[in-house]
């Protein structure tokens, strides 16, 4: 079973991101779950929403725990959350950044990928610059990491979910897709 957490802040799509991928999962055979966790409900405010994936039937109805792989769609969140709590060691984390964090130590043991979805977003006039809406890039950088699910069910997702600027949202997801930045693996304690 595939278990992803998503980090976000209430407004950027966190939510319909894992919807969105839920979706892209089934779409190529996975049985899926989607929930989000919310504290405050408020713009801005820290948000969790999570997704478990398997080719079998998920039994499971609790959060996730200890998940294979976290997303973070604000960098900022960074200075005031563990993004490795829980993760499986050698699992990803994908950093919606221009570029990777100038401390590594925080994300040794794991495997470090970033995407600058916030211009992806602006590019594709997503949301405002103050706040682009970065969930479809996420997810195409997150369809590339993966290799699954493919492309062409991420964009069927997409016109079920958010049908009013399809294409460009697709358009978002595509160029994330093909721009993720893969660091790799984070060795060691003694990375700078």
């Amino acid at each position: 079973m595939l278990e992803i957490r998503f980090h976000g802040r209430g407004g950027q799509g966190t939510v319909i991101a894992t919807v969105m991928l839920a979706k892209a999962f089934f779409k190529v055979g996975y049985q899926v779950q989607s929930f989000p966790v919310f504290g405050v409900e408020r713009r801005g405010a820290p948000v969790e929403a999570y997704i478990r994936a398997d080719k079998k039937d998920i039994f499971i109805r609790t959060n996730v725990y200890t998940p294979d792989h976290v997303v973070v769609q604000d960098r900022t969140l960074l200075q005031s959350i563990d993004a490795t709590r829980g993760l499986k060691q050698g699992g990803w984390i994908l950093i919606n950044s221009p570029e990777p964090p100038s401390d590594l130590r925080p994300f040794a043991g794991f495997k470090l990928a970033f995407i600058d979805a916030n211009a992806i977003a602006l590019n594709h006039q997503l949301g405002a610059r103050t706040q682009p809406i970065v969930n479809t890039s996420m997810i195409g950088a997150f369809a590339r990491l993966f290799k699954t699910p493919h492309m062409t069910a991420v964009a069927e997702a997409i016109r079920e979910e958010v049908p009013v600027e399809a294409e460009a949202n697709i358009g978002a997801a595509e160029d994330a897709y093909n721009e993720v930045q893969l660091v790799g693996m984070i060795e060691g304690k003694n990375v700078s």
